[in-house]
């Protein structure tokens, strides 16, 4: 995310912006779960986000004049009256006005009248009950009140199902190192969904989906504790179902129901077919959408003739066409295997060969407006993993702390054993002080944590990969760069570079040819 220092566009404060040009308190006021829709002001009369009719600059307007012309801190707490009489502006500097409590003069006492902590649940297994009686037919979703339950003031309701409950995400939060809000927050949904179960009752993730993204409770850890128990139903949408809907709603409702079972096939597999990852799953169905989107004046796949792919893969080139050939022939090959269509257009259609592009170095000033974007510290690790040892970002999310010997100076990448410069090393060693400082009860064995993966054991997603796809230098271009380097001082070796990098000999061979083209003599950038 692009930061600037200049006035924010909606509160007109001065400080530091993020998208769209406003401050963090607006770009948070903007959320759709804390503002209505754009409105015009009922104050300052400006079309900006409102809360109850007024725009943010009101309310902090508003807060001002309280604190001037209230007597005391807390003899007008009501907003309103000011937001009502505001006749001034006064300006001020972003993110100054964070209300913070009164440091504690004493220490804290744990437990109530400081007595010990309360215990751990204790440990109970599944209830052993007698014979049920299975509803005869679905009464329908089940309507849950979320409550603020803490289990440290209080006993929890008497439930045997409620007490499994609580001892297994004890034991969860146990092995994986939750902090104590975290455990909290899991008790409580635990008891509005489990206070009065009775056995073969099931839980439907959609009635408590909403309560528990309103309190920003982890939904994933709730469902692994009912799954572990067996009480609940997984009815969520399938993994990229709107996105389809989305991507197919402009063809033809034949060719469109077509296409979404097809894409579902990909998605989850068949008695014949192998399930492929989601991305290729979107890749695959934007490669075919504009194709079909031209021939939505038919009214069924089984009209298309192989002229039409023919022409169609002629409007377009390079990998594009590559991607667009591959994916018509697994459409068409899929509908002839089902047979929803006679002849299979796409038949003894070659994927064209695409050449490999002559890579160029990159610029000292692209190399700085990588680094430049860099500014936390998993960022700086990713950009260095990148650029030094030539890491893919799927290989530096895998990496396990025992991957990192500090100590030797020595890191293991995929399975290849690097030595540490001193950049990785001050650059890794500043990334495990904030992990640790961040994350300190975490029982995740990879390197790289986030609020998410800190709570269980799986890596990072791709949303925390450094962001350089608007930039020259991105993390693939900085690979390929440090790699075509290596290739160039050492004159094309293709040996050195498999050993120093643990690539493939097809993959080394295409380096060093590239860097004996650009010892020869210059070419034109391929970028």
């Amino acid at each position: 995310m692009r930061r600037a220092v200049t006035s924010c566009a909606s509160c007109l404060a001065w400080g530091l912006t993020y998208a769209q040009g406003v401050c963090l308190a607006c770009y948070n006021f903007a959320a759709p779960r804390h503002a209505q829709l754009p409105g015009e002001c009922a104050a300052c009369h400006r079309w900006e986000r409102l809360k109850h009719g007024y725009c943010r600059l009101c309310w902090c307007q508003a807060r001002a004049d309280r604190a001037v012309l209230a007597e005391t801190a807390r003899s007008a707490v009501l907003l309103a009256p000011y937001l009502r009489n505001i006749r001034h502006y006064q300006l001020f500097l972003a993110d100054l006005d964070r209300r913070r409590a009164k440091p504690r003069t004493i220490e804290r006492r744990r437990g109530a009248k400081g007595r010990p902590l309360k215990p751990p649940p204790a440990p109970v297994t599944r209830p052993v009950t007698g014979w049920i009686q299975p509803p005869l037919f679905d009464a329908g979703p089940r309507v849950y009140r979320y409550s603020r339950i803490d289990l440290r003031s209080g006993p929890a309701p008497d439930n045997p199902w409620l007490a499994w409950a609580l001892h297994v995400a004890h034991s969860t939060g146990e092995a994986r190192g939750w902090r104590p809000e975290i455990r909290r927050a899991i008790q409580r949904v635990l008891v509005m969904l489990l206070a009065n179960h009775v056995e073969g009752e099931q839980i439907r993730v959609s009635d408590f989906q909403r309560i528990l993204a309103r309190q920003s409770t982890n939904l994933d850890l709730v469902v692994e504790i009912l799954s572990t128990m067996g009480v609940v139903v997984g009815d969520r949408p399938a993994p990229l179902e709107s996105w389809l809907d989305t991507k197919i709603a402009i063809l033809a409702p034949a060719i469109g129901r077509d296409v979404l079972q097809w894409a579902r096939v990909l998605r989850d597999g068949g008695p014949r077919t192998r399930a492929r990852h989601p991305e290729t799953v979107r890749g695959y169905v934007a490669a075919v959408v504009p194709a079909l989107a031209g021939w939505s004046t038919r009214h069924h796949l089984r009209e298309i003739v192989r002229d039409d792919v023919i022409a169609y893969l002629a409007t377009v080139s390079g990998h594009a066409r590559q991607t667009a050939t591959s994916a018509l022939r697994s459409l068409f090959g899929w509908a002839k295997r089902t047979n929803l269509i006679f002849r299979n257009p796409t038949a003894r259609i070659s994927n064209p060969h695409v050449p490999d592009g002559i890579w160029q170095p990159l610029r000292p000033d692209e190399l700085a407006e990588a680094v430049a974007a860099a500014i936390t510290p998993q960022a700086r690790l990713f950009l260095v993993l990148a650029a030094v040892h030539a890491a893919r970002p799927s290989q530096i999310r895998a990496l396990h702390l025992d991957d990192v010997d500090l100590p030797a100076r020595r890191i293991t990448i995929s399975g290849h054993d690097r030595p540490l410069d001193d950049l990785t090393y001050q650059v890794l060693i500043g990334w495990l002080e904030h992990r640790r400082s961040r994350w300190p009860n975490t029982a995740n064995p990879h390197l790289l944590v986030s609020k998410e993966t800190a709570l269980h054991h799986g890596p990072v997603s791709h949303a925390l990969i450094l962001n350089l796809r608007r930039l020259a230098g991105n993390l693939e271009r900085l690979r390929i760069d440090r790699q075509l380097d290596e290739a160039i001082v050492t004159g094309g070796d293709p040996l050195h570079l498999a050993a120093v990098f643990g690539i493939s000999e097809g993959t080394a061979i295409r380096y060093a040819t590239n860097a004996r083209i650009l010892l020869r003599g210059p070419t034109e950038p391929n970028r």
